[in-house]
């Protein structure tokens, strides 16, 4: 889920951090230029790990800056296809759910990847809100309140299906969703996956027999 990727840059030091240590005034320039930046087929930029070289130092004519080569390495967030991860429930509607963790919100999981069979139960005067309930086991058993609900109180287990990166738009529609520039699309369709407390007491039964 997280790796550590070596890159170089050249960058440009204001004269303004020039007092700072090198290393100090470089990583946190480096930190403004690619923290929480998503670069594609490499991830999202989490924080910069270390810093391995740096050649350079040279002032340009007509500016007061002096400009660096610098060899680092960054941690980054990038889930590979089939890996379990654990987030929280960030939306649920009729389309699906979207899930979050706490750093990367743009996780998503459609209808087709919920467990099956599935149904929505609509929250009234909301726009499309609501919970998704598994009917796993319902016609045994008849409650007021069905057993298997994503509501939000547990955290949910999925596993990852796809890994996309889009391009920026060169334009964006005015009541379009804000631009994503990486996009996990998950299933909870499997055993084991869904909210954490739908499988802890099946692993109490286990242990006990």
């Amino acid at each position: 889920m997280f790796y550590l990727s070596l890159m170089e840059h050249t960058l440009r030091l204001p004269p303004h951090i020039l007092h700072l240590p090198l290393d100090e005034a470089l990583k946190a320039e480096l930190e403004a230029l690619f923290l929480d930046k998503v670069i594609a087929k490499l991830g999202l930029c989490i924080s910069v790990y270390d810093i391995r070289s740096i050649k350079g130092g040279f002032v340009f004519p007509g500016d007061g800056a002096s400009t660096y080569t610098v060899e680092f390495r960054l941690i980054v967030f990038r889930p590979f296809i089939g890996e379990v991860i654990v987030a929280k429930l960030k939306e649920s509607d009729a389309n699906g759910l979207r899930l979050s963790l706490g750093f990367f919100d743009d996780i998503y999981i459609p209808v087709d990847q919920l467990p099956n069979p599935s149904r929505f139960e609509a929250v009234p005067n909301t726009r499309n809100q609501g919970r998704w309930i598994w009917d796993f086991g319902e016609g045994e058993e008849q409650s007021d309140e069905p057993r298997f609900v994503i509501d939000g109180a547990d955290p949910i287990k999925f596993r990852v299906q796809s890994v996309i990166y889009h391009s920026i738009p060169l334009e964006q529609p005015e009541n379009s969703k804000p631009f994503a520039p990486m996009v996990i699309t998950g299933t909870l369709n499997h055993d084991g996956l869904g909210p954490v407390s739908w499988w802890e007491e099946a692993e109490m039964i286990e242990e006990e027999s």
